[in-house]
């Protein structure tokens, strides 16, 4: 048997070296690990809501499993944000959309210290919509009104609203105007049969009040914001899931841009890849002329628009919904940026 060399052994072995370690790096700052990559299941919530449209199109289209690459997505419906906030502090999903009172309640309740929002995705498409007798706040005193869940995002608009109409509402359904809240199903056949006066809702339910249930609108939540602009949905994760697993949420971040610059590219592929969606989670798809309609409300971006986030805050406090919050690093858009900048876009700012 022939011998090797002492300088041959050695080239050998440096060889062995470079290939034992050449599929050790691609960590999130391109550090070496100790060993492949185990895949990271990404459980995602979001509700079937026109509103939740970035997250449907990111699952309909396979933009969050293409960015996701080696990792896994496992996605959860939700009626309203209260019940998507119990799952995030239970550790039972990673990330979610939310409305921005279940967010805000969410970093209060925790002392700042459970999720940080990551990126917007909705803005507008919310409303009031009653009886077409019903024209003015004042004609709503001992009526019934429904809401998708207490101390949810519509929830607080509505009782924000009648506030300032100098109508109340309280926690129990008493007060000038009862505030019932219910799912947003059940609220449709309600209103159609009867047991309730209108609702503030999200899309694509306030439209189908409208189309399916006679009813017309008495508040347009866009007109009590400056330039119509609010956050209605933004992409919220547990804050020890972006502590351990960052290069993940950068990929989901990825799918999140993706789904968002889709919808403004692909506007007719995007309304019937969310009506896919939600018809696999409700079992009936949305008529065209409810989803033509309630699309037009709607403006998907990834900014977060923080200054209404903060306005909200303000508003759930004052309804006494929630105690008074104070925002500081509720804020990380540093991997949004990076998957903007990739992109080819400019960065947003909180």
């Amino acid at each position: 048997m022939p011998v090797l060399r002492r300088p041959v052994v050695l080239v050998v072995l440096a060889l062995a070296v470079l290939v034992a370690t050449a599929g050790c790096g691609g960590g999130a700052a391109g550090t070496a690990s100790a060993g492949p990559h185990k895949p990271v299941e990404v459980r995602l919530g979001y509700f079937p809501n026109l509103t939740h449209a970035t997250a449907i199109v990111g699952l309909e289209e396979g933009l969050f499993t293409a960015a996701l690459g080696p990792d896994r997505l496992r996605p959860e419906s939700f009626n309203a944000g209260p019940a998507a906030v119990e799952s995030l502090f239970a550790g039972a999903i990673d990330a979610a959309y939310l409305g921005p009172t279940p967010t805000i309640n969410a970093f209060v309740k925790s002392r700042g210290e459970a999720v940080r929002v990551v990126a917007g995705a909705t803005s507008g498409g919310a409303a009031l919509v009653v009886r077409p007798e019903l024209r003015t706040p004042g004609s709503l005193r001992g009526k019934k009104l429904a809401t998708p869940q207490l101390g949810g995002t519509q929830d607080v608009a509505l009782r924000y609203w009648l506030r300032r109409h100098g109508l109340s509402s309280d926690r129990e359904g008493g007060g000038d105007v009862s505030v019932l809240p219910q799912e947003n199903a059940q609220t449709l056949e309600t209103f159609r049969a009867g047991g309730i006066d209108g609702a503030w809702l999200p899309e694509p339910w306030a439209t189908r009040l409208v189309v399916e249930g006679g009813a017309a609108v008495l508040v347009d939540e866009t007109t009590l914001w400056p330039e119509g602009r609010f956050v209605t949905t933004q992409l919220v994760v547990r804050a020890e899931f972006l502590r351990k697993h960052p290069a993940t949420l950068r990929r989901l971040l990825d799918g999140h841009v993706r789904a968002n610059a889709f919808i403004s590219e692909h506007p007719d592929q995007a309304r019937q890849a969310v009506n896919r969606g939600v018809e696999r989670v409700t079992g009936r798809k949305l008529p065209d002329a409810v989803i033509g309609r309630a699309w037009e409300n709607l403006t998907f971006l990834d900014d977060p628009i923080a200054d209404s986030l903060r306005a909200a805050a303000d508003h759930a406090h004052e309804v006494g919904l929630q105690d008074e919050a104070d925002l500081r690093g509720i804020y990380e858009l540093g991997p949004l940026n990076e998957a903007r900048a990739a992109a080819g876009l400019a960065p947003v700012a909180p």
